[in-house]
């Protein structure tokens, strides 16, 4: 019997984690980060084309929902970390330019307005 207990938690311990569903916080925050970009006027970059702030919203949405089905994300950091970051194809990082503001990484942008949605719920 002593002998089981060091197996069954070797087991255990192997076993793969699955990750949790995103919170409904974590859904919220999200939906607004993928919704960010729509109808603002900034551009956004992936593979060297620029986009418009519609069709961003269009392909963020599409690798959130792979994310979801593969079980992938259950946070708005890894979201921004493994869907709004850079491209899954190239690698290459993805861009953001809005009027007024110098160009920089999505991953900046993203995090950027996390920590103001943060901020501004309660």
């Amino acid at each position: 019997m002593s002998r089981r207990i060091p197996l069954i938690l070797a087991a255990l311990l192997a076993a793969p984690l699955a990750n949790a569903a995103p919170s409904a916080d974590a859904r919220r925050e999200i939906a607004q980060l993928i919704s960010s970009l729509d109808g603002s006027q900034c551009r956004f970059q992936r593979n060297g084309s620029w986009h418009d702030g519609s069709d961003a919203r269009a392909h963020l949405q599409r690798k959130y929902d792979y994310l979801l089905k593969k079980d992938m994300v259950d946070s708005a950091e890894q979201f921004i970390e493994r869907a709004a970051s850079q491209s899954s194809m190239s690698g290459k990082p993805y861009r953001i330019q809005c009027p007024g503001q110098p160009e920089q990484t999505a991953a900046a942008w993203f995090g950027a307005r996390l920590q103001a949605l943060r901020h501004r719920t309660p």
